[in-house]
């Protein structure tokens, strides 16, 4: 096989194309046109996106991309792409780790207000009851206390919502 390098630029100065106006054209910078021609890829940025700037200069030079692509690969000894689409693996699971993540987040979110309310209860329980006389509690003082522990547990959760 020829120079990789040289056979781009040959076919770009066929073309009469100047590297500025690929950089233009591709939106890629000249740095990495002329690193491409002179068979340096260790300047390009590799992976996937190597293979766009090789697929769009050859395109702009009137050469086959997709055989451009394939020459470059082999000439600089590179991991051929697979032709069929492979499903990475965990994939399928996709909506069962959504599903874990709201079951965490539900689970979260209970524990939070659990642990907010066991807190007013202590407080009530342990804090304000010594405040008040020291008298018996009575069944009133309980039905207070109950009522209070209700609303705010209830505007709690509304407060989550």
């Amino acid at each position: 096989m020829s120079d990789f390098g040289r056979k781009m630029r040959e076919a770009r100065e066929r073309r009469g194309v100047s590297l500025r106006q690929i950089a233009a054209t591709t939106k890629i910078s000249i740095a990495a046109l002329e690193a491409l021609e002179r068979n340096d890829p260790s300047r390009l940025p590799g992976g996937i996106f190597t293979r766009a700037i090789v697929r769009s200069y050859a395109s702009e030079v009137g050469l086959d991309p997709n055989t451009t692509v394939r020459e470059f690969l082999t000439y600089f000894d590179l991991d051929l792409p697979s032709l069929t689409r492979e499903t990475p693996a965990g994939a399928s699971d996709s909506g069962s780790i959504r599903g874990e993540r709201r079951l965490r987040r539900v689970l979260l979110k209970v524990v939070v207000v659990s642990l907010v309310l066991a807190a007013i209860i202590l407080y009530l329980a342990f804090v304000r009851a010594p405040e008040r006389s020291a008298m018996p509690p009575s069944a009133d003082n309980a039905r207070r206390t109950a009522r209070r522990l209700v609303s705010a547990s209830a505007h709690l959760v509304h407060q989550r919502r």
